[in-house]
């Protein structure tokens, strides 16, 4: 009886939930003291999504696939809908339809603005891959100023990056440009030189190297040159196309024309980057050029190995006989400290790792420990290296007779 009763008030509850008003015996609505309609039901059943019939098992109606903005229940993967030919909307031409991606063509105006920080980035990360994208842009007749834009920019930067401008240059060929497009490019750097003179003198030799760099790598072709013969009228451009004939030429004797511009300061043996520093200190003692030291150094492009220059130089004066290795070395390296070529932390670690093998060098240079105190003082005085790393310098005592009238008593004394 009591299930029954409940059944009841349930479905009673469920009919008139909807209604404000209950309305009595009389037929009329019953109100509360204040006028108001006493609810017939629990305000949570207003907004109940469960089923009101009072059967089920309470669970979400239509298995969660109702509700606003739900598109059927979870899990349920939608096929292809089949086209049918009885709809009154089916119109026939649509059924063959081919839906393609069409990107614009790039503007004149945001050619340069767009591929100059690809190139630039290139610069950073070296992957050809990632530059190869350029072929999602719609360059049309503008391909050609891929590679003039790549040269240009190279003209400007370090060795190293204009020897990753030419493998760009063969990696997008075939790909992304044409032999032609190679061509046409260089024929602009060519008419351009006057103009790209002004920013970088050098930029005749360096198009007639990209030039020979071009032909060896088979992008451009070996008859390049016969079109200009005889027909040349400006001087940058003769000198450019001598230039990389003369290279070419060279290739042939012997010259590996693939490393004309040298490997990246990172990329080339430890061995290779002492020997190049070493010879820079020896030109160095013999021109006495501080500028040109500081440019040798700069463009082996390894400022976090310029411990090992101060290290050599060190070396080299321990090594010496005479005060003008001394005081050249003294004055290249308070040079290169005021320039910045040379840093704080570079400046410390090649004096630490000199007083780690000091005692290896006193073996074969048996007055290294004196040198190298007066060398510390000497350095500490131009102000290009602390007072404590100046307390850090080892001194070796040895024991001495002092004189014969000391009855035989050694003295220890620090030289």
């Amino acid at each position: 009886l009591k299930a029954k009763a409940k059944r009841r008030l349930r479905k009673t509850s469920s009919r008139d939930s909807g209604r404000g008003d209950s309305f009595s015996d009389n037929g009329d609505p019953s109100r509360g003291t204040n006028g108001t309609v006493p609810p017939t039901s629990p305000k949570n059943k207003l907004l109940d999504r469960k089923s009101r019939a009072g059967k089920g098992r309470g669970l979400p109606k239509k298995g969660g696939a109702g509700g606003k903005g739900v598109w059927g229940p979870p899990g349920e993967v939608y096929d292809l809908e089949e086209v049918d030919v009885k709809d009154p909307n089916y119109d026939e031409a649509q059924e063959n339809c081919v839906y393609e991606t069409v990107v614009p063509p790039l503007e004149e105006g945001d050619f340069e603005k767009t591929l100059t920080p690809i190139v630039q980035e290139y610069f950073e990360h070296g992957d050809t891959n990632e530059v190869e994208l350029l072929g999602e842009l719609n360059l049309g007749s503008m391909s050609s100023g891929v590679p003039m834009l790549a040269v240009s920019l190279a003209l400007e930067a370090k060795a190293s990056h204009r020897e990753l401008t030419s493998r760009l240059l063969m990696d997008l060929c075939g790909r992304v440009l044409s032999r032609r497009d190679v061509e046409s490019s260089f024929d602009k750097l060519l008419r351009e030189l006057p103009d790209l003179v002004l920013d970088t003198p050098g930029a005749p030799q360096l198009v007639g190297q990209f030039i020979a760099r071009a032909v060896k790598d088979k992008i451009l072709s070996k008859n390049y040159f016969d079109g200009y013969k005889g027909r040349v009228d400006c001087v940058h451009a003769r000198a450019a196309l001598d230039r990389a004939a003369v290279l070419l030429k060279m290739g042939m004797g012997g010259l590996r024309i693939d490393n004309l511009w040298g490997t990246g300061g990172g990329q080339r043996p430890v061995t290779q980057l002492v020997r190049e520093m070493t010879l820079l200190l020896k030109e160095y003692l013999l021109s006495g050029d501080n500028k040109e030291a500081e440019r040798c150094l700069r463009e082996l492009e390894v400022p976090h190995f310029h411990h090992e220059f101060v290290y050599e130089a060190i070396v080299m004066v321990l090594e010496s006989k005479g005060e003008k290795t001394f005081k050249m070395v003294l004055q290249l390296l308070k040079f290169l400290w005021v320039s910045s070529i040379i840093t704080v932390d570079q400046m410390r670690r090649g004096y630490e790792r000199v007083y780690m093998d000091i005692a290896e060098i006193n073996i074969d240079v048996p007055r290294a420990y004196f040198i190298l105190e007066q060398f510390v003082d000497k350095s500490f005085s131009a102000g290009f290296i602390c007072e404590k790393l100046r307390d850090l310098c080892p001194s070796r005592g040895r024991k001495r007779f002092v004189s014969e009238g000391d009855g035989g008593r050694f003295k220890l004394e620090s030289y």
